[in-house]
């Protein structure tokens, strides 16, 4: 490493090492995001004839992209470390806080369209432009996009972009996705009257304006009102050349739901299972995480998982209740209208699920927590969402195991993370010397 004066490291030295570390161990700040700034503010100023301006330009930008991060990264000791850091660089360079950014890189656009056609009445409108098909808008030498899956349903559970699955209270109303293109925001109601089961009995949807593609759209469903249409009667993106690339199929009447968002390679299925609503999704990796301008994230549950303080270990709860006496009831909120006991829940939810995974488990807890037989459906038709959904065969089941090893991942990089931090301090207190 090159050392400053008297052999000391310098503040850039400093972020370098820090660079270095965030690289070998991505996972130490996978909440926190601050080796997204850092890789961008590398990537500009690796090129040694970068003048002074355009070197404090480039701090700039860091400074405003860490800066964004402040909500999901409070606490966090490595990424205030990398803050005075910066701070410290621009104090250096006599660097003023005033002046302009570095853009990010946007994708490439391809070439305008070509006039639309006149359609005349007898005329079927086509889906649009090229621009308004993601796969095809994509530059020639673009690698295929990857893609991500999440769900939620049942009491409820959640599976998540990266294949965590948990359980979670979530009463009340909480964004499931939010980013440049859509929103998407479940309510959940208790199952019982005084119980802690909940489960999503209103879901909406909104999709923002795009290009020349589609207008804004909301899809609003609710118990016993699963809509055909969007709010507005409309069954597509608007009056748009590109309109009919966002569609609403109904595939069972009152039952199951199919909107298709082409233009951002987008499939949503809304089922009601019983009195309960189910929401699934496929979108690409870029777009599940293309960020509104100052916006964090840090509740979009799909991309997240939800709040520590809002998770249920539901093994616990089932260990428990198979010490139970045979025949007890094992609800949260007294006997429903099925009583059911650890065993026969784990017979009822064999017909359905055959493998033994956390979508099996998931319904064990429901029948147990809820006494509703509804909710083994739902757990069978999450599973049929995910075979349709997502795009690795591999990872279809997830098990027990699986979530622990998540676990004990999460708690290997907060120590981690701590030991960056306390290399980051005395790294900045030699810095400073």
């Amino acid at each position: 490493m090159v050392m400053g004066e008297r052999g000391r490291p310098s503040a850039l030295d400093v972020c370098r090492v820090l660079a270095v570390f965030f690289a070998l161990f991505p996972s130490a700040s996978l909440q926190c995001k601050v080796i997204k700034c850092t890789t961008e503010y590398l990537a500009i100023t690796s090129n040694s004839g970068l003048g002074e301006e355009e070197y404090c330009t480039a701090l700039r930008a860091y400074k405003s992209c860490v800066g964004r991060l402040a909500r999901s990264c409070r606490g966090d000791l490595a990424y205030h470390s990398v803050q005075h850091g910066i701070e410290d660089l621009m104090n250096q360079k006599n660097c003023s806080k005033e002046g302009p950014t570095f853009q990010p890189r946007a994708r490439t656009p391809p070439p305008p369209p070509p006039p639309p056609p006149v359609v005349t009445d007898s005329q079927e409108r086509s889906d649009g432009p090229e621009v308004c098909h993601y796969e095809r808008s994509l530059t020639r030498n673009s690698a295929p996009p990857n893609y991500t899956h999440c769900g939620f349903f049942g009491d409820p559970h959640l599976r998540t972009f990266g294949d965590d699955f948990q359980t979670c209270k979530v009463e009340g109303a909480w964004p499931l996705i939010h980013n440049k293109f859509l929103s998407v925001q479940v309510t959940n109601s208790p199952v019982l009257p005084g119980s802690m089961a909940t489960a999503t009995s209103k879901l909406t949807i909104i999709f923002r304006n795009y290009q020349e593609c589609v207008e804004q759209k909301m899809y609003h469903a609710e118990t016993d009102d699963l809509p055909a249409a969007f709010a507005d009667g409309s069954k597509n993106g608007g009056d748009r050349y590109g309109a009919n690339t966002l569609r609403v199929v109904e595939k069972v009447p009152g039952q199951h739901v199919e909107i298709q968002a082409k233009y951002i390679g987008t499939t949503i299925v809304v089922r009601q299972v019983g009195r309960y609503l189910t929401f699934a999704v496929r979108m690409p990796v870029e777009v599940a995480h293309s960020v509104e301008e100052g916006d964090t994230q840090d509740l979009y549950l799909c991309l997240h998982g939800c709040p520590a303080n809002q998770r249920i270990d539901f093994r616990n709860f089932r260990a428990r209740a198979a010490e139970a006496t045979q025949g007890a009831s094992r609800t949260r909120g007294g006997a429903g209208t099925h009583g059911f006991t650890f065993k026969s829940a784990k017979v009822k939810c064999k017909e359905r699920l055959p493998v033994e995974d956390l979508y099996f488990q998931s319904c064990v807890f429901d029948l147990l927590s809820s006494g509703d037989i509804n909710f083994t459906m739902a757990a069978y038709y999450a599973f049929e969402d995910v075979k349709m959904l997502h795009s690795n065969s591999n990872r279809y089941h997830i098990y027990e195991k699986d979530a622990l090893n998540s676990a004990t991942r999460r708690g290997k990089n907060v120590l981690l993370a701590s030991v960056l931090s306390l290399l980051a301090v005395l790294l900045w207190s030699a810095a400073l010397l």
